[in-house]
């Protein structure tokens, strides 16, 4: 696996930030943005999913590299995809060749989208990240995928085989966990991992804030396309918010430890506040004690409560010390204190784009994917205990065949996994009662 720090960034990082300024993307992107002069010629860049997440990408991707065009785009909500095409027409009115013929808005569209491009951007809601990954691996093409890859354990997998086999190809993949690509985060792990506070005792992650309304349902819409609709309070579609979120500081979590996951987890947690018939399945709390191999504790909290304190950071303890990274800023204790402060921040969605395509361009070897799978393996692993109340082990949940995704969705009309009762209200995992491994519904 990849962290792609170029070799002069980390020093003009510790100038810069020594000296109160930050760093701006601008000033990266100046720095690092790939040029396709010299005969590379056009990259044609396809969109499956283009909420505010696709979109955003797709500018982010043609930013990075002067020679991305997009080509062909693809969402099952036809509005969806046409507001996307019109705003990114309007950031990048050069760059956008979409005919209506390559506008998609059907279940296959995913697959002629990736037929039709060299790189594509996968950004639908997380339940079908995997198995448009796989086919893009199969067909042969460079993929930038977001974040969370995966929402049930059957999807771990196939994503992880998939990666395997984009390996064997040369393919590029990239995950959207962008605080890897961001500078003060990297600068903070590195004085961690060089022993800024000793050995490292306890972690702690944090995504506690606010949370987005669930969707009412519309008239005449059927079950798949509501669920669809308001994809982020389903299960199956979102992973629920500590895997969807959450995701970001599991993974600088991971990262901390040298990129090795948690072997068990143990936790709480529940729905306190969300009553409403468009909250569909998923918790407004958890609580997990993540252990690693080594004896070392994370623990993780994430909340989606109004009114209750807020913060999403992360923080370590060690021997010498603790270092602590929240709101643009990080600060070290002990025989090593420093306290670094960020004047703006660092547009890690743009920055995650430039290492990319350079890949791309120099065939440099860059594939994300287990580690991505990894990090939102760690939250399932997490859902797994929090849903059931048991104490779950990795290699055991990695044997089990949980499997939240179903098979063959053709159109709106194909039945969805999971249904509601007479009042409207779907079932919810139980702690306790749920099984870790169990499909509840």
């Amino acid at each position: 696996m990849t962290t792609p720090v170029l070799p002069s960034r980390r020093q003009f990082v510790g100038r810069s930030l020594r000296a109160g300024a930050a760093l701006s993307t601008l000033a990266l992107a100046a720095e690092h943005r790939v040029h396709a002069a010299n005969g590379d010629g056009k990259l044609k860049l396809g969109l499956v999913g283009c909420g505010g997440r696709g979109a955003g990408a797709a500018n982010q991707a043609m930013k990075a590299d002067d020679g991305v065009i997009l080509h062909s785009m693809c969402d099952v909500n036809r509005e969806t995809l046409t507001k996307a095409h019109e705003l990114i027409s309007k950031s990048q009115p050069d760059r956008v060749e979409v005919p209506e013929e390559r506008r998609h808005d059907d279940f296959e569209g995913y697959k002629r989208v990736i037929a039709e491009c060299d790189v594509v951007i996968l950004a639908t809601s997380p339940g079908f990240r995997p198995l448009h990954f796989a086919e893009a691996v199969a067909a042969g093409k460079h993929v930038f995928m977001e974040k969370p890859v995966a929402t049930d354990i059957d999807g771990i997998k196939r994503v992880i085989e998939a990666g395997k086999a984009a390996k064997e190809k040369g393919l590029k993949v990239a995950v959207g966990l962008q605080r890897r690509h961001q500078p003060g985060y990297q600068e903070w792990i590195r004085r961690i991992q060089d022993g800024a506070i000793g050995d490292l005792i306890t972690i702690r992650a944090l995504w506690n804030g606010t949370s987005r309304p669930g969707k009412p349902r519309m008239e005449g819409e059927t079950e798949l396309e509501y669920q669809i609709r308001n994809w982020y309070y389903f299960t199956w579609l979102s992973g629920d918010h500590n895997v969807e979120q959450h995701v970001h500081n599991l993974d600088v979590a991971n990262w901390l430890m040298g990129d090795q996951h948690p072997v068990v987890a143990r936790g709480m947690g529940g729905r306190e506040v969300r009553n409403k018939l468009e909250n569909g399945q998923i918790f407004d709390h958890h609580f997990v004690e993540y252990e690693y191999e080594d004896g070392t504790l994370l623990y993780s909290q994430a909340r989606q409560i109004p009114n209750c304190w807020r913060s999403v950071s992360e923080s370590a303890v060690g021997t010498l010390g603790k270092a602590t990274f929240e709101a643009r800023e990080f600060t070290l204790t002990g025989p090593k204190a420093d306290t670094l402060r960020f004047r703006q921040g660092e547009d890690g969605h743009q920055l995650e784009h430039f290492p990319f395509f350079k890949a791309i361009r120099e065939n440099l070897d860059y594939n994300e994917a287990e580690r991505g799978a990894m990090a939102t393996m760690t939250g399932i692993l997490g859902r797994m205990a929090n849903y059931s109340g048991q104490e779950v082990r990795w290699d055991d949940a990695m044997a089990s065949n949980q499997k939240l995704v179903p098979e063959g969705l053709v159109d709106f009309s194909s039945p969805a996994p999971v249904m509601p009762d007479a009042e409207g209200r779907y079932p919810v995992a139980i702690p306790g009662v749920t099984k870790p491994f169990e499909i509840w519904y």
